[in-house]
């Protein structure tokens, strides 16, 4: 069950309206960054969520603040919609509102398929993909997922910051910077609480390693140039994080067989000269 409130999460304020900038914002909101992929995700994972309640509870706790903050976007993007520079809205009076969004940078669906509102989509106007949605069903995948979604949000934010001078939009993007600051916090805490390293690790570490190829559990592939020494890491030498093994460089060289599959079956109508399995060519009749 979910409750609203008429107010929003935080203030949204547009000083200095600009239909550029609410094409900028779309990607915050639809985009393979954006805050409905990590709404989505957070509610999803926490739907299926298995095990102590404390990490479904969260992560709904989470998932629904992300709805808040897809409305403070949307919001913003109105917003900034709704007042236009002095020129567009003269050409809007001389001409048409799609002519002054074109004009303005404006995404044109904004006005098209929205009504001068935000949409469900990137800043190319790209409908919002569920398959960028994460989850797993495992805790600590997830969580890995969920600082992944969280950094590159903040990311993103952090560049829509530098992108405006309006000290409205700048102050709605500090409070969601602060909250990507949070939420990468505490998917990592999960981790941590959950065992961190080494417990956490491999994932899944319900799985008997005993099972795996353990020749090259821990070994790093260098697939270079002859005679040229590969560049090495914290990933090339010393202890693994599992405390399980230990790092090393093994050049990359084939371990299986070459490829050989059967010729093509007849009803596939591959070429004549592929039908046979040597070099032979077999003209059609």
């Amino acid at each position: 069950m979910f409750y609203h409130d008429r107010q929003l999460q935080y203030t949204v304020r547009v000083d200095n309206p600009s239909p550029v900038f609410a094409k900028m914002l779309q990607q915050a909101i639809g985009g393979v960054e954006g805050e409905i992929r990590v709404m989505l995700q957070y509610l999803f994972q926490a739907f299926g969520a298995r095990g102590p309640a404390k990490y479904r509870d969260m992560l709904m706790n989470t998932g629904t603040e992300e709805i808040g903050h897809v409305q403070m976007l949307a919001t913003a993007v109105a917003m900034n919609l709704e007042g236009s520079p002095s020129f567009l809205k003269e050409v809007m009076a001389q001409q048409n509102p799609l002519l002054a969004a074109t004009l303005g940078g404006m995404e044109p669906r904004q006005f098209l398929s929205a009504g001068m509102s935000a949409l469900a989509a990137d800043a190319n106007g790209v409908p919002f993909n569920g398959s960028h949605v994460y989850d797993s069903g495992n805790i600590v995948a997830d969580m890995y997922s969920n600082v992944a979604a969280e950094a590159t949000g903040r990311v993103l934010a952090c560049r829509l910051f530098e992108m405006t001078d309006d000290p409205g939009m700048k102050d709605m993007l500090r409070f969601l910077i602060a909250r990507d600051t949070m939420h990468q916090q505490q998917w990592l805490a999960v981790i941590e609480e959950l065992g961190g390293h080494p417990g956490t690790l491999p994932i899944p570490n319900s799985f008997d390693q005993r099972e795996e190829f353990q020749e090259v559990s821990y070994d790093f592939f260098a697939t270079g140039v002859a005679g040229v020494e590969p560049s090495t890491g914290r990933w090339t030498a010393g202890p693994s994080l599992d405390g399980r093994g230990e790092f090393k460089t093994r050049i990359n060289t084939p371990l299986g067989q070459e490829p050989s599959l059967a010729p093509p079956i007849p009803v596939s109508h591959a070429e004549a000269q592929q039908m046979t399995g040597d070099d032979t060519v077999i003209r059609p009749q």
